[in-house]
């Protein structure tokens, strides 16, 4: 079996098309020995945008856009493109691979050429795998670094290369051959076929994922249940220490309904009122150390803070 990284760099990218300039790729056997390496240059056939609408984030190729002027445009590389990754004794990998994939399917419909067929995995899903951690995505540049792998990016053929390498650390530190690395892993190849594109998958995402769905239920139906108790709350006319006062909770806080919900109670009885709205709000409440997107507003706004135990202390005074 051989094992095919690849990588790609497009002239600009829409819903309808990706222009792709250069497709890197290396071929290694299956102890990582290097076969074949090289970065495909292609002419986009249209202009560069590099840019954001502001005109910033650029990303910087290490050609000169003369260089691709004179490369043929994809429907001549294609066939060799397709052959490469559709050789059956072939293993294909990316980094955030799916996106790739994306750039190949919209450069066949642009050109109306065959779809590609395939299966892929993707490194990036491979080592958050590996480390059990899915809370957010590894870029190609922070892997390298923690395993300890030397690359200059955004070199199609150099970033096919560190992706190359960053499977054999996983296998050195997992002391494995690459299929033995898949199936300690658990991860399923995602595949192109008639232009429909199904991504990589592990247990461990799947079960990631459950999870982050359950919590997100639990958070809702807990929501629920506290502006259900806040929609029957008047404001007490008779007043006591919060009259006149409208209190704001940070999202942390009014999420545990085991506090928030008794500490509402004793804001309406103390005369006071509840409100999301910062517009409203005379007083807010966090933890000290809370950071959250409402409580750095409610900083900027300069409105009055106290912790929880500050405003029972007011209270119950």
């Amino acid at each position: 079996m051989k094992l095919v990284f690849f990588d790609i760099e497009c002239a600009g990218v829409h819903k309808t098309y990706a222009k792709i300039c250069v497709f890197g790729y290396v071929v290694c056997d299956e102890k990582f020995n290097i076969l074949e390496k090289e970065d495909i240059l292609i002419n986009p056939k249209g202009r560069f945008e590099l840019t954001d609408r502001k005109g910033e984030k650029g990303l910087v190729l290490p050609y000169s856009y003369e260089d691709f002027k004179r490369q043929p445009p994809f429907p001549q590389v294609y066939k060799r493109i397709k052959a490469l990754l559709e050789d059956k004794d072939s293993y294909i990998l990316g980094h955030a691979v799916l996106n790739d994939v994306k750039y190949l399917n919209l450069e066949t419909r642009r050109f109306r050429l065959p779809s590609f067929n395939f299966s892929f995995s993707d490194s990036q899903l491979l080592f958050m795998t590996h480390i059990d951690d899915f809370s957010r995505q590894f870029g190609l540049e922070h892997i390298a670094n923690t395993l300890g792998v030397e690359f200059t990016p955004h070199r199609a053929v150099d970033d096919a290369y560190a992706t190359m390498k960053i499977i054999e650390a996983m296998c050195a530190a997992r002391n494995c051959t690459f299929p033995e690395l898949i199936a300690k892993l658990n991860v399923a190849p995602g595949k192109i076929v008639n232009y429909q594109i199904s991504r990589p998958q592990s247990k461990g995402f799947k079960r990631f994922n459950a999870q982050k769905k359950a919590a997100k239920v639990e958070r809702s139906q807990k929501r629920i249940k506290f502006f259900n108790n806040l929609s029957k709350k008047r404001v007490n006319r008779s007043g006591g220490v919060l009259k006149g006062k409208t209190i704001t909770f940070s999202r942390a806080i009014e999420d545990d309904i085991e506090i928030s919900i008794p500490l509402v109670d004793k804001i309406y009885a103390a005369g006071g009122r509840y409100s999301q709205k910062l517009d409203s709000c005379t007083l807010y409440v966090s933890a000290e150390d809370d950071t959250t997107t409402r409580t750095q507003a409610a900083a900027g706004r300069a409105l009055p803070h106290m912790t929880v135990d500050e405003l029972l202390e007011l209270i119950n005074a």
